[in-house]
């Protein structure tokens, strides 16, 4: 019996360590911005254009390979 609360004791514990860490981080503005993770997913990676010769070879290759 002695096992279970300690068990209890570490949970709630753990529990409210990360409801102040929660609170710390939402004082600090860390979930404020809503509009950026969206856009960021579009201006991530820049378009990488290849030339027509070498995009032709790929697909004779993939072709060749089938």
């Amino acid at each position: 019996m002695d096992i279970l609360y300690l068990m209890i004791l570490c949970s709630v514990t753990l529990a409210v360590i990360f409801l102040i860490i929660f609170i710390v981080n939402a004082k600090k503005g860390q979930f404020e911005d809503d509009e950026s993770p969206a856009v960021r997913i579009l201006l991530d990676s820049e378009i990488i254009k290849e030339e027509p010769e070498k995009q032709g070879k790929k697909n004779k290759s993939i072709a060749e390979k089938k």
